[in-house]
């Protein structure tokens, strides 16, 4: 039986790191990396404004392993505004793209675990899977070690349907891309909205 959880507006978070993840995610044996507004620092090299939680991605097939490694948390499926509880040993359901997790017996929420798509070795967007990405300049690594998701990938995400906050990430991201992330990001944009307003400073 799936459990239902309290509506996702009334969460609080955890105030965390990359460096926090690199602990709580040390069991893990398959890939992971940073995403959010925290992947697009990691990538400046600095904090560039404040974070109201932590996202990290997944593929979306190794969410199963995932979830067994980390034993001491528990995971609910984000849909909708509504979390459900995953029940242990059970793979999430295809229309979820993302899993609320939090340490057991805690009451705030640690991190949020995205579920990201592929086909053999390149990252595919879930809302067009035309656009791709290579894994290997899909996810980076920072001088410290830690894989986040590529700044261009990141500013894809974030265009749907732009809030303040991400408009300040492009704002400070965007002219740092070289060329080849930044001909990626303005194609695939344009694949997405051919008017939209970021395609003009790319």
């Amino acid at each position: 039986m799936h459990h239902r959880e309290s509506d996702a507006a009334d969460a609080t978070w955890r105030t965390s790191t990359p460096n926090d993840l690199m602990e709580w995610l040390a069991a893990l044996t398959v890939p992971w990396w940073i995403a959010g507004g925290w992947a697009l620092d990691l990538f400046v090299g600095q904090v560039t404004r404040a974070h109201a939680d932590m996202d990290v991605g997944i593929l979306r097939q190794d969410a199963l392993n995932a979830c067994a490694a980390l034993s001491e948390w528990e995971f609910y499926e984000a849909t909708g505004g509504a979390l459900t509880r995953l029940v242990t040993g059970h793979m999430p359901h295809a229309g979820v793209n993302s899993l609320w997790c939090r340490r057991l017996g805690e009451s705030q929420w640690g991190f949020e675990l995205m579920l990201d798509d592929c086909a053999e070795d390149r990252w595919v967007f879930r809302r067009d899977p035309a656009i791709q990405r290579a894994l290997n300049i899909a996810i980076r690594r920072s001088p410290d070690g830690i894989p986040y998701l590529a700044p261009e990938i990141q500013l894809l995400y974030k265009a749907k349907a732009t809030r303040t906050k991400d408009r300040i990430d492009f704002d400070e991201v965007a002219g740092r891309l070289d060329g080849g992330a930044r001909a990626w990001l303005r194609a695939s944009i344009a694949r997405m909205d051919p008017s939209h307003a970021w395609l003009l400073l790319l």
